[in-house]
């Protein structure tokens, strides 16, 4: 073994996490409004989708039209070049657009996006502290909507923007 095997060796980091079978949470998506389900997964009362297990997002907040969640940047999220994935960032973005258009939906509807267009404006490290993320509705209609979220650092940088549109449906 060279020395520069050895030295990756010793630095192999780990991390494990759980979470609830995501059925359970999406049989109610039909049964409450929007508000009320984020409402349910943001007090514990209906288990958080496993992907915000995976990145590690946390405070998820709601109101009606517009919805904030927080993330805590960690090496796991490192790409080659040593700052946060674009993808992990996107995946930040299109939750708070998505949401922010749930937050608006009556009992028996859901979404899914159609589309996100995202702006990366700075790199994002460890040092970067909590990124905070506000996604808002800027048009809702019957069958579509469009909502912008912004991602910006601890100190209150703006760090990536995105747009997304997203396809309104009755749940079955």
């Amino acid at each position: 073994m060279t020395q520069t095997q050895a030295d990756a060796v010793t630095q192999i980091r780990t991390r494990t996490f759980t979470w609830d079978d995501p059925a359970s949470t999406a049989a109610r998506v039909g049964q409450l409004s929007g508000l009320e389900f984020l409402h349910a997964i943001s007090r514990g009362e209906l288990p958080a989708p496993p992907v915000t297990h995976m990145l590690g997002m946390r405070a998820i907040t709601a109101e009606e039209g517009r919805v904030t969640a927080e993330l805590q940047p960690a090496e796991y999220h490192y790409n080659p070049l040593g700052t946060v994935h674009g993808g992990v960032l996107a995946t930040l973005l299109d939750t708070a657009t998505g949401c922010a258009v749930h937050s608006t939906l009556p009992a028996g509807y859901g979404y899914t996006s159609i589309d996100l267009s995202t702006k990366f404006l700075r790199p994002v490290t460890v040092a970067s502290g909590v990124l905070r993320c506000v996604g808002t509705v800027l048009s809702r209609g019957r069958r579509t909507a469009l909502a912008e979220a912004k991602l910006t650092d601890e100190r209150g940088r703006l760090v990536a923007t995105a747009q997304s549109s997203c396809l309104i449906f009755e749940v079955p």
